[in-house]
Formats: C-alpha cells, structure tokens, sequence
C-alpha cells in the first residue's frame, strides 16, 4: 500500500550571501515580505498541503527561525496585559501551526547533503522539499498541494517546475522531458530522462525549469550517501535524483501559481510590493504612493530622456 506524503524538508542553512550586510546577524530566511517571514510563508503552504511534520535544515547561525516558531511566553503575556488580542491570537498561531523539528546542517556541502540530514527524520516515507528562496501564491490549490496530489497518482518521485522564457533558460535548472510520455494525457505531468543544469539556450533540451517544489520517495537517500561532489565541490540534489532516473520514474509537473524567487533582491523585491498591495490596512496607501509619487517620476525621466 503507497504511504500518504505526511512529511516535509526545508532547507534552511545556506549563509543567505547575496543579502549581505541584512545577513550578517539574522538568517535570510527571516527577512520579511512586508511583516511576515518568508520561511512563514513556505511553512504555511506546506500545512495548506496537508504537512503533519516538518523538518528544518539549519545551521549554527539559524537560531532566530526556531525563536520565531517557538512559543513567546513573554510577549503573549505583554500583548494580553495590554489588550492587543488580535496580535495575540496570530502570535499564538504561529507556534501553532504545525509540529517542527529542527537538525543542523554542520558542513556546507550542498543542498543533496542538506537533504540527507533529514534521513533520519524521514525514514521509509515520500516527502516534500520546499526551498525557501521560492515563494509561490496559489490561494486555491497551493503549488506543494498540487505535487502531492500528482504523486498520489503515480507513486513516483516528482520534480516542480514552470515554464520560462526560451532566453531565460541559462538561470535554471532545466528538465529533459520524454514527450511521449506524459501521464494519462495530463498536460502538466511527464516522464523525465535527465536534467541540466543551466544550459546554453542553444542547448536546452525545454523550457520547463525546476523551481524548488519536489516530491520525493525515500530511495532518494540511497543516491545521496554516495552522490559524488558536483557543481560547486557540492553534493547536488539534481545529481542524485538524476541517478535516480535510472531505477525508478521521475516526473515534472508543471504546477500553478505565481513564483517569486525571493533569494534575488530584485524578486524580494518585486514579492514585497505585490504582497502589500493585496493586503487590505495597506494595498490603498501603497497604489496611492505609486501613482502619484513614483509614476510621475518615471513619466518626467522619460520626458527627460
């Protein structure tokens, strides 16, 4: 009988360079999409799919995140001293919201070591990966759910992706496809017979790039304990589970939902204005202020050009 996927991996140990000097003493993790954590946004799309348990990748540096999921006996006590029941309830949710183990990652040595961390925690189970630099909005049918909801129909391991401009391709990861292999005529769901990492546009074999949603059965362990160093000197999680292909089906769904990658400061960026615009005490300040202050601005530089 197939195991249901209870089990969820974020790897949360990377030293978050790219955002230095906000990182120099806080995980990059922490860093919020208006006032809230990105790593809050990646656990809560976990719970919406379904997640019993999640396991955090960390570091020595990476503290903070437990702090954040932990229980505040003080502040609970200051905000219902003073009234604040509102602020209260949501503080109370967050360590609430699902049960969390934490392991530490104590070399650097990829994201496929990162993974292998959580062999223990894992067992004999599938599982969920979510990295925490994409974000991805789906209210109605979250991208994690829609991985889960695939694996449920075929039983293998299953690789999220989407599709990127052609010139784009450089950036990603980027899936080999069987076409002739798509699952039971679904559109978004195909066979896979390998992978590249970030290949020269001439050279890549789709569009469909890998964004950092995977469903993965435990077998995947087998492949990492002896995965050799790849990209980087680094053990790579796209290594193992090509490896992978030769003894079992890999598939890429092609899931729903708008991605943000808030690991490059442009997308933290771009994740932080569309998020306060769809929030209710803000969204009307925040169209206000571009309109009339920042869109008269571009218009005068433009004139000026």
């Amino acid at each position: 009988m197939r195991k249901p996927v209870r089990k969820a991996v974020i790897p949360a140990a990377g030293l978050g360079t790219r955002f230095l000097p906000a990182t120099k003493a806080q995980p990059k993790e922490m860093l919020p999409l208006v006032d809230k954590p990105t790593i809050q946004y990646i656990v809560e799309e976990a719970v919406a799919s379904g997640i019993e348990e999640i396991l955090i990748v960390t570091s020595s540096m990476k503290r903070p995140i437990e702090d954040h999921f932990d229980k505040s006996y003080e502040l609970e006590d200051t905000l219902e001293k003073k009234g604040k029941l509102e602020m209260l309830e949501m503080v109370k949710e967050i360590s609430n919201l699902v049960q969390i183990h934490y392991v530490r990652q104590k070399e650097a040595k990829g994201l496929g070591h990162a993974i292998l961390c959580a062999k223990t925690f894992i067992k004999d189970e599938p599982f969920v990966v979510l990295l925490g630099d994409d974000v991805v909005v789906n209210d109605e049918n979250p991208a994690t759910k829609q991985l889960v909801q695939a694996y449920n129909k075929i039983g293998c391991s299953i690789m999220g992706v989407q599709r990127v401009p052609h010139e784009e391709v450089y950036k990603y990861g980027i899936v080999h496809p069987a076409e002739s292999q798509r699952f039971n005529g679904d559109s978004r769901m195909v066979k896979l017979t390998g992978m590249v990492e970030k290949p020269r546009i001439d050279e890549a074999p789709s569009d469909l790039a890998i964004m950092g949603r995977y469903v993965l059965t435990p077998e995947i362990f087998e492949m990492l304990e002896d995965q050799e160093p790849g990209t980087g000197g680094e053990i790579q999680l796209t290594d193992a589970i090509d490896r992978l292909m030769d003894r079992q089906a890999v598939y890429a769904y092609d899931f729903q939902g708008k991605r943000y990658d808030v690991g490059d400061k442009f997308g933290f960026i771009k994740a932080t204005i569309d998020f306060a615009l769809e929030r209710e005490d803000l969204g009307q300040q925040v169209r206000d202020y571009l309109l009339k202050e920042i869109l008269p601005r571009l218009e005068g530089e433009r004139v000026s050009l």
